[in-house]
């Protein structure tokens, strides 16, 4: 016991220092000392609050609507709701700092403050509703890949409820994607009451796919300047470190040697699971193939920890999930910024953006600028233009 905690100390003084082994002490020790990309971390700064700027808009679409009026709520609402919004500040603080996406506005008729969507906002919210609606074909493949990836072809749908968004589906993706494939899809009751399992057509588990990491492979092996030794690719990942932090001998010995790890893909059949050493190694490298792919199935190729634990023992996955991603910081990058942990697949992003994009995710991008551009090029009421340093409410960018 001793021994550890000399040995975390020694990585708490040096945090740019990777060590493969985590020790045996808790993941929340493991996190406080982990390398923190800054990449990463400068994009969640703003994400952070573009999941609440999010959380409000759903609010003020899901209230009925007509052609003369737009849909709104009223503040004294999103006030009340202000702890369960994580709104530290209040609602009303946090709409004025975005006032190019909301705008708050008094009826005469109900005697009180309300608030909508401003014109550029609504406009994003129709045009990735437009985006995703055109991209069905793609939408019914990824539920199918899912299912495959499960054991039993199978996943509750209160699972696939928790990650639709990232996975790009339509709001009502049981009756428009679901129904609509009942040669594909069909629902059962689960083991509990209430619940719905959500399963493929026996025809249709044989489907062949190729995970993302064997199309990487493909065209890795096809390059001149192939980064890694060919006859070691059959099984390996791509692997990528932020520049600043330092990888210590031991460590690149072991992923070397994690990377030349025979394993079944994400699509493969399990079959029997051995408790040996090298059985249980195959199967976590299974379990990074089973996460890598899910991520690859995202529509900005990052998800909550906390919603892709939903589907750990559909996957066969026997080993804590959170655990998977600080093991493998190549791979994954774990950011804790706001009040829920967030996994990002590395090789997709480059200077905090995606290197690979999509009709949904560049809609979701201009949604995140206009976060990021907060009060800036908004005319105050002296005339003058008010920069992001400047505030009605005389507060920072952060809640």
């Amino acid at each position: 016991m001793g021994s550890n905690l000399k040995m975390l100390e020694s990585i708490l003084k040096h945090p740019t220092t990777l060590s493969f082994i985590r020790l045996k002490t808790t993941s929340a020790q493991y996190v406080s000392s982990r390398f923190r990309d800054p990449t990463f971390e400068k994009f969640m700064d703003k994400y952070k609050n573009l999941l609440k700027v999010i959380s409000i808009q759903d609010l003020i679409l899901a209230n009925p609507t007509n052609k003369s009026h737009p849909p709104s709520v009223s503040l004294d609402f999103l006030n009340r709701l202000s702890a369960r919004l994580q709104l530290s500040r209040g609602a009303t603080a946090f709409l004025r700092k975005y006032p190019h996406i909301f705008q708050i506005f008094y009826d005469p008729n109900k005697s009180q403050p309300f608030v909508k969507l401003t014109e550029a906002a609504f406009a994003l919210s129709r045009q990735e509703a437009e985006a995703i609606n055109a991209s069905s074909p793609l939408v019914v493949e990824k539920l199918v890949r899912l299912l495959l990836m499960s054991t039993s072809k199978s996943l509750p749908l209160r699972a696939v409820f928790k990650v639709w968004r990232e996975l790009g589906l339509p709001d009502d993706f049981e009756g428009s994607v679901i129904a609509r494939n009942s040669k594909i899809f069909k629902l059962c009751d689960g083991n509990e009451p209430n619940t719905h399992l959500l399963k493929l057509f026996d025809e249709m588990r044989h489907r062949d796919f190729t995970a993302s990491v064997d199309n990487w492979r493909v065209m890795e092996c096809c390059r001149e300047d192939c980064e890694v030794d060919r006859t070691e690719l059959q099984h390996s990942f791509k692997q990528g470190f932020p520049s600043g932090m330092r990888l210590s001998k031991n460590f690149k010995a072991k992923v070397k040697e994690w990377q030349r790890l025979p394993y079944l893909g994400p699509y493969e059949a399990m079959g029997e699971h051995k408790k040996t050493k090298a059985g249980i190694k195959r199967s976590e490298k299974r379990a990074v193939a089973i996460v890598h792919e899910f991520l690859s199935l995202t529509v900005e190729k990052m998800v909550e920890v906390e919603k892709i634990s939903h589907f750990r023992k559909w996957f066969g996955i026997d080993l804590n999930i959170r655990d998977l991603f600080l093991d493998h910081p190549g791979i994954f990058y774990l950011s804790t910024k706001g009040q829920k942990h967030t996994v990002f697949l590395r090789e997709a992003y480059e200077r905090g953006r995606l290197i690979e994009t999509n009709a949904v995710y560049d809609v979701r991008r201009k949604l995140l600028d206009l976060v990021i551009l907060g009060r800036q090029g908004l005319i105050t009421a002296s005339g003058g233009n008010c920069t992001s340093g400047e505030s009605e409410s005389g507060e920072g960018d952060s809640e």
